[in-house]
C-alpha cells in the first residue's frame, strides 16, 4: 500500500523519493476514479519538490498532472496542455530526454484533440528522432504509434497510460 509506505517513510523524517511515491499514489487514485484525491496527491508532490529540491522527477510529476486533468467528467484540456508545457520545459532544462519524450507524447495527444495535428508532429518528431536505440521500450513504441496515426490522419485517444 503506497499510503502506508508514505506514512512509514515520513515517520522516520525521510523525504527522499517522496515526490515519486506521491506521483504513483496520484496515478493509483486516478485509476480508481478518485480524481480529487489524485489532484491533491499530485499537488503535494509538486510542493514536496519545491521544499526538498529533489527535482529529478519534476517533469514527470507535471506530465502526470496533465494526464489526470484529462480524466473524469471534468476533463480540462487547457489545464492539461499547461502541465505538459511545464513538463517539456523542465525536461529540456534538465536535458532529460526520456522525460521529454513522455511529455512530448502527452502534449501531442492533447494537441490532436484540439485539431492541431501539425503542431503535435512538430513537438513529437524532433524528440523521437533524437533516440538511436531503445525502440522496443514502451515510451518509444507509444510515440511511434502516435506518429504513425498522425501520418495516416487516424483518430487519437485522449490519454495515454498514466
Amino acid at each position: 500500500n503506497i499510503t502506508l509506505g508514505l506514512i512509514a517513510l515520513r515517520s522516520t523524517g525521510n523525504t527522499m523519493w517522496t515526490p515519486l511515491f506521491l506521483t504513483h499514489l496520484a496515478q493509483a487514485n486516478a485509476e480508481l476514479g478518485q480524481f480529487e484525491t489524485a489532484g491533491s496527491n499530485i499537488h503535494e508532490a509538486m510542493t514536496t519538490v519545491e521544499v526538498t529540491k529533489e527535482r529529478w522527477y519534476e517533469a514527470e510529476i507535471h506530465r502526470v498532472a496533465g494526464e489526470i486533468a484529462l480524466l473524469g467528467t471534468a476533463a480540462d484540456t487547457v489545464k492539461a496542455e499547461a502541465y505538459f508545457a511545464s513538463a517539456l520545459k523542465i525536461a529540456r532544462k534538465q536535458k532529460a530526454k526520456s522525460w521529454e519524450l513522455r511529455a512530448a507524447t502527452s502534449m501531442a495527444r492533447v494537441l490532436c484533440l484540439q485539431g492541431k495535428q501539425s503542431t503535435a508532429r512538430d513537438i513529437l518528431v524532433p524528440v523521437y528522432a533524437w533516440f538511436t536505440e531503445g525502440f522496443d521500450t514502451l515510451d518509444l513504441r507509444e510515440a511511434e504509434l502516435l506518429l504513425d496515426k498522425l501520418a495516416q490522419d487516424q483518430p487519437i485517444n485522449a490519454t495515454s497510460s498514466l
